[in-house]
Parts: structure tokens; sequence; C-alpha cells
């Protein structure tokens, strides 16, 4: 499912940086804004 979300939602269809290492860091900002959207829906407003 959270793979899903991030190819529908956060438009990772695609890596657009070349090479593994693009490849990782890529996904890895990706993943982490999609914690941080997650994060801020737990917090009390």
């Amino acid at each position: 499912m959270l793979f899903a979300h991030l190819k529908r939602h956060l438009g990772l269809k695609r890596l657009r940086l070349r090479g593994l290492s693009g490849a990782t860091e890529e996904f890895l900002l990706a993943a982490t804004a999609q914690n941080l959207k997650r994060l801020a829906k737990l917090a009390p407003a």
C-alpha cells in the first residue's frame, strides 16, 4: 500500500535521477515526504 501511494500521490512513477545512488536518494526523499505527511496527520492540532 505504501509503495502504491508513493506512485499515485507523490508522482514516483519514474525516477528522474540516474544511477543507483541517485535512485536511492530520490526514493529516500519520497519516503521521507510520505512519512512527514503521515506524522502531520497524527500530530494534535
